[in-house]
């Protein structure tokens, strides 16, 4: 199966993969103006990509990206994700050669506590996803993001193949990179949301601190979603860091105390 995507940019530009939150999809990059060749896609079940039977890994979501580089031709590509996203990445960055630059967006090696996950997996499977639409949503966003834009958001979750969505938050569950990030040994930045309560700053920031060459940065005026939410803000760091072939040091902290609502 090759996942839905969307290819659009200037084709001899460098192609930027961007990587999905679970439950989201290639919505989720709209606001996102940059100087590359964009390829986004969707999850398993989400968005246009067909439903896959049956648990999955995220080794599994990241061979579907190399699926899709394949059938495209691509041989290596930046990646950027989000979440779900950022863990597809981390996996592709330690077990292939295909990633040249990479960018994790509030996202994690792994969950120390697993309740919250667990409680929402249990809910889901009695009652479906509309009960626990409004609990996942909210932390998706701050409190003074637009009505319209949560609204939006909590419609496309809607539309999530349920079993998709499961198997996908159960690999999340069952996930543990940290072995892996010794092995990533490309450039990459490291985005945290001060706001943000899904993989709060001191997780992303212990993530970033095991990587061999990152950067972190923490933006303040956003939720899990701050692609959504800052999109300025985050264009600018990406645009820095994939627009910039000069060595990297080794993992530093930079805090950006810049409101963005795009």
């Amino acid at each position: 199966m090759i996942a839905h995507h969307t290819l659009t940019g200037p084709e001899d530009a460098p192609v930027l993969v961007l990587g999905n939150a679970l439950g989201t999809t290639t919505e989720l990059w709209n606001d996102f103006s940059l100087p590359f060749r964009l390829l986004r896609f969707d999850h398993r079940g989400h968005g246009g990509s067909a439903p896959v039977p049956g648990p999955c890994e995220i080794e599994d979501l990241a061979r579907d990206v190399v699926e899709l580089l394949d059938h495209l031709g691509l041989r290596q590509v930046h990646y950027c994700g989000v979440s779900l996203g950022g863990m597809v990445g981390m996996w592709l960055a330690a077990h292939t050669d295909r990633i040249s630059r990479l960018a994790l967006v509030s996202t994690t090696a792994w969950l120390p506590d697993k309740k919250r996950l667990d409680d929402r997996i249990a809910l889901l499977r009695s009652r479906g996803m509309e009960p626990a639409a409004d609990a996942i949503v909210e932390r998706w966003f701050t409190p003074g993001c637009a009505p319209d834009v949560v609204a939006r958001f909590r419609a496309g979750l809607l539309e999530v193949d349920l079993p998709s969505y499961l198997a996908c938050a159960e690999a999340v569950r069952r996930m543990d990179l940290r072995p892996d990030l010794a092995k990533i040994d490309v450039p990459t930045v490291v985005i945290a949301a001060a706001q943000d309560r899904a993989t709060p700053t001191e997780l992303v920031r212990h993530t970033a601190e095991e990587l061999p060459d990152s950067e972190l940065y923490v933006v303040g005026d956003a939720a899990h979603l701050a692609v959504v939410e800052a999109p300025r803000t985050i264009s600018v760091i990406l645009d820095d860091h994939f627009g910039n072939d000069q060595a990297w040091c080794r993992a530093t902290s930079r805090a950006l105390p810049l409101p963005d609502r795009g």
